[in-house]
């Protein structure tokens, strides 16, 4: 093994009025990939910073091979100052000459004389990269490098990155990003780090190992940190498993809509109007929009586009930067009149939008006050819980509701934005970029969210796992007016893009996923097996109704004064029913992929 290039000894950062990380020890080889893992607030961004050497420490020694060029790709890195991109890429100490700086603009496709007040945040972000790469770097340290980039520009970037010779860490929530490119995990825990020699495909594995090791040493200790580890590895991995029995779900959804959706070219989802449990809720006919340009030349953006939407459905927007997602978008939600052609909306659709740019998060203010105004109840969906219960539905410590939204990640403002906006009760849901800034398990979260959301949901996306995991159709985009209608997610439509055709055909379409029922019979399941296989929705079911109930109970806010016993109890049995449901669920799953395996 080569001797490392880089290493921190040691290294102690005291953040606030405790210790952020203490003793941790990292070494980087000259060729090493590592992928860098850990909740949002975790320190992740902070180590990083501490590796390049931008953060004095408070213990511990940072060492380097001499002639060793560290460079850090930040998230938001400051431009004020500086009149264009160009001018900020090559300014300062040990920035690129301008024709080593242009030599990688032109690959990337990034114009450095945009003005930097007018610059979008995916030019803002290549116009990063530029600089980072330019240099000659021995070890690059990148900060969520695929935030704000579209697809094209990814692929570049994983080619460059598969060619450097160098050593790199990346922190990214783009799974198939770290996929395709770490040979190694550093995982930042409740502040220790530990290191595996596997690539991000063998992480989730790799950590459910960790937490049932720490599992079996809590038993051993007292019953009060078994339980805290119980509610951390449910929070994770039967959430994953969770995701799992989903995904099944999701691969039927989409064989119903391949079905509708015929070959390629036949872009309206054939529905019913007058049944109400398939009720039309967007339906855009012969859509088209065009844009003049400055030179006076006109582009049309989108051409004869016509889709059904049905309550119920999930769709994903891809496309490069520039090819029309954002004004597809604006057109299926009524908020852009197309230039002909016509979008009609259900009367009783209610929808909420979650941007990229997070602007309802006010950082002087409270988690208590950005989630219930200040009180100690939310009204979730008309059910009203407790805000300290709420969090913990979505990651965070009971503790943090007198904390200011100044003091949170990037990450976990973005997961208190998604807490507070899926309380709300609606019908529709348009997300745009919602993975930006997440951390993998916040990812998780949100996959289930969607999954579970009864409504319809519209979402603009480039990451490429998160849009295969949660999408019924993909709407694809080039950027010539032409939109593909792909039933599945983005590997469905990259297969498409890849292998075109001439003429409509069904084989097109996604074969249907096999009926489980009826596959099993034929598959000779043991009699405990199958039954089951045909007991357990029911009792899933069941025990969901039983929460609920609970839940209802306790969103009586008079409950704890009048009877604190009766609200401890209830408490306790809505844990129990959860612990019940996640052992259902894996048993479910366990079974219905065994009749699956069997039948194929």
């Amino acid at each position: 093994m080569a001797p490392p290039v880089l290493s921190y000894e040691d290294l102690g950062l005291v953040q606030g009025e405790g210790w952020l990380f203490r003793h941790l020890d990292l070494h980087v080889g000259p060729r090493d990939r590592l992928a860098l893992i850990g909740r949002n607030g975790a320190g992740k961004t902070t180590l990083l910073k501490c590796l390049a050497g931008t953060i004095d420490t408070d213990e511990g020694t940072r060492k380097t091979v001499p002639g060793t060029r560290v460079v850090l790709l930040e998230q938001d890195p400051a431009m004020t100052g500086h009149a264009t991109l160009g001018d900020w890429v090559t300014a300062g100490e040990g920035a690129p000459q301008p024709h080593e700086a242009a030599a990688i603009a032109d690959q990337l496709g990034i114009d450095l004389d945009r003005p930097t007040a007018t610059a979008s945040g995916g030019e803002r972000r290549r116009a990063a990269i530029v600089r980072a790469l330019s240099v000659e770097p021995d070890v690059l340290l990148l900060d969520e490098p695929t935030n704000h980039l579209d697809l094209g520009a990814i692929d570049w970037l994983e080619g460059w990155l598969n060619r450097f010779k160098g050593a790199f860490i990346v922190i990214s929530h783009d799974r198939t990003f770290l996929t395709r490119l770490t040979k190694s995990c550093i995982w930042l825990d409740r502040g220790d780090l530990r290191r595996a020699e596997i690539g991000f495909g063998g992480f989730d594995a790799w950590t459910e190992r960790v937490y049932e090791e720490e599992q079996r040493a809590a038993e051993k200790l007292d019953a009060k940190l078994a339980i805290e580890l119980h509610w951390l590895q449910r929070g994770v991995t039967a959430r994953r498993r969770r995701n799992q029995g989903r995904l099944a779900k999701l691969n039927e959804m989409r064989a119903q809509r391949a079905a509708m959706i015929g070959g390629p070219g036949a872009a309206r989802l054939g529905l019913a109007r007058d049944d109400s449990k398939t009720k039309v809720v967007i339906d855009a006919e012969g859509v088209s929009k065009s844009f003049g340009a400055k030179d006076g030349s006109v582009r049309t953006v989108i051409r004869d586009f016509s889709l059904r939407v049905q309550r119920g459905d999930r769709i994903g927007l891809v496309g490069a930067n520039g090819a029309g997602k954002t004004t597809l978008l604006r057109l299926l939600t009524g908020e852009l009149a197309p230039d002909s052609g016509k979008v009609t909306l259900a009367k009783t659709l209610s929808g909420i939008v979650i941007d990229q740019q997070r602007r309802l998060m006010a950082p002087d203010k409270r988690v208590r006050d950005v989630l219930a105004e200040g009180g100690d109840w939310i009204d979730v969906r008309g059910t009203k819980k407790h805000i300290k219960g709420y969090l913990k539905e979505y990651l965070f410590s009971p503790e943090l509701t007198e904390a200011p939204v100044g003091s949170l990640s990037g990450g976990e403002r973005s997961r208190l934005l998604l807490a507070r906006e899926f309380a709300r009760a609606s019908n529709l849901l348009v997300l745009d970029e919602p993975t930006n800034d997440l951390d993998l398990e916040t990812l998780d979260l949100l996959q289930e969210v969607i999954a579970d959301y009864d409504g319809t949901v519209l979402i603009v996306s480039h990451d490429r796992d998160f849009l295969d995991k949660t999408v019924t159709v993909t709407l694809g985009l080039d950027g010539s007016g032409k939109v593909d209608v792909v039933a599945g997610g983005y590997e469905d439509w990259a297969k498409r893009k890849a292998t075109p055709t001439t003429t409509p055909s069904k084989k097109a379409a996604p074969a249907p996923t096999p009926n489980l029922a009826a596959s099993t019979t034929r598959s000779k399941l043991s009699y405990k097996d199958q039954r089951d296989l045909d007991r357990l929705p029911g009792e899933v079911a069941r025990i969901d109704g039983e929460i609920a109930a609970i839940e209802a109970a306790l969103g009586d806010p008079d409950l704890y004064a009048r009877d604190p016993k009766k609200f401890a109890d209830l408490t306790a049995r809505a844990d129990a029913l959860r612990a019940d449901k996640d052992a259902a669920e894996l048993r479910w799953l366990e079974v219905a992929e065994l009749a699956e395996g069997l039948a194929s």
